[in-house]
C-alpha cells in the first residue's frame, strides 16, 4: 500500500522571517489523521529568511536530522557546538535528557531551505549527543546514499532508532530501487523536482507512507533529489 501525501495538504504558515510547511502535525497544525509514521514524527520543509532563524530553544527525547537543499544554516547547541550546515551535510542531534540550541540562516542575502526531520528514539533518557557527516555528490547522485543510521554505517550519523535515512540526486531518466525486508516500511518524500514511485507521480513536496510492498522503485524524469527513510 502506498499513501501519498500531496504538498499542498501540508500544514502551510508564513511568518514573513520563516515560510514552513509540515508534513505531519506540529505546533499549531494538527491533523489526527497525519500525527506520525511509524518513529516518523516530524518533516518540516522550511525556507528562513537571509539573518533569521529559531532562537535558543528547548527539546527532549527527540532524535532531530537537519538536510539542508540551499544555503548555509548556522547552529549553536548547549553542548558547546557551533557548526554551519551546507548541502551535502547531515547534521544529528540526540536531545535525549535536554538540550538546547538555535539555528540561523548565516546569509544576509539569500534564503537557507532546509527540511528539519524528528524520529522518536528507540527509548527516553538518553544522553544528549551531536554529529555531522559530509557527503560528496558522488554518494547521492544517482544512487540512494546512506546519509543516517542506527549503526552509523558508511560514515552516516547516528540516530537513536532502527531506521535507514537516504538521499538521492536524480539526473533526468535515473532510477533507483530499494529494497524493503517484509516486516519494514518506507517512506519518500521529494525535495525538489518530480520521481514516480512505483509508476505513481510525485512532485516536490510530496510524500508517501509505504507499507506492505517489497521495494521502492523512483525514477527521475527531471533533475530530482528525494529522500526514503527505511523504518520498523
Amino acid at each position: 500500500m502506498i499513501d501519498v501525501r500531496p504538498a499542498a495538504s501540508r500544514g502551510h504558515f508564513n511568518f514573513g522571517w520563516l515560510d514552513t510547511w509540515h508534513s505531519f502535525s506540529f505546533g499549531d497544525y494538527h491533523d489526527p489523521a497525519r500525527v506520525q509514521f511509524r518513529a516518523l514524527r516530524v518533516i518540516n520543509e522550511d525556507r528562513v529568511e537571509p539573518g533569521q532563524g529559531f532562537g535558543m530553544h528547548g527539546h527532549r527525547d527527540m532524535e532531530i536530522l537537519t538536510w539542508v537543499l540551499e544555503g548555509e544554516l548556522a547552529h549553536t547547541d548547549s553542548m558547546g557546538h557551533q557548526q554551519g550546515l551546507r548541502p551535502g551535510s547531515a547534521q544529528a542531534m540526540s536531545a535525549g535528557t535536554g538540550v538546547r540550541h538555535s539555528e540561523f540562516n548565516r546569509s544576509s542575502r539569500e534564503q537557507v531551505h532546509l527540511l528539519q526531520i524528528w524520529l522518536l528514539p528507540d527509548r527516553e533518557g538518553h544522553t544528549p549527543r551531536y554529529q555531522e557527516a559530509a557527503f560528496a555528490d558522488a554518494d547521492l547522485r544517482n544512487r540512494l546514499g546512506l546519509i543516517a543510521s542506527r549503526d552509523g554505517a558508511g560514515g552516516s550519523v547516528l540516530l537513536h532508532q532502527d531506521v535507514e535515512v537516504r538521499v538521492a540526486r536524480l539526473d533526468p531518466g535515473a532510477s533507483v530501487r530499494h529494497g524493503f525486508q517484509a516486516d519494514r516500511h518506507g517512506y519518500v518524500q521529494v525535495a525538489r523536482g518530480s520521481v514516480t514511485l512505483n509508476g505513481r507521480t510525485l512532485q516536490a513536496g510530496d510524500g508517501a507512507a509505504l507499507s506492505g510492498e517489497p521495494e521502492a522503485v523512483l525514477a527521475a524524469p527531471e533533475a530530482s533529489e528525494v529522500l526514503l527513510f527505511d523504518l520498523a
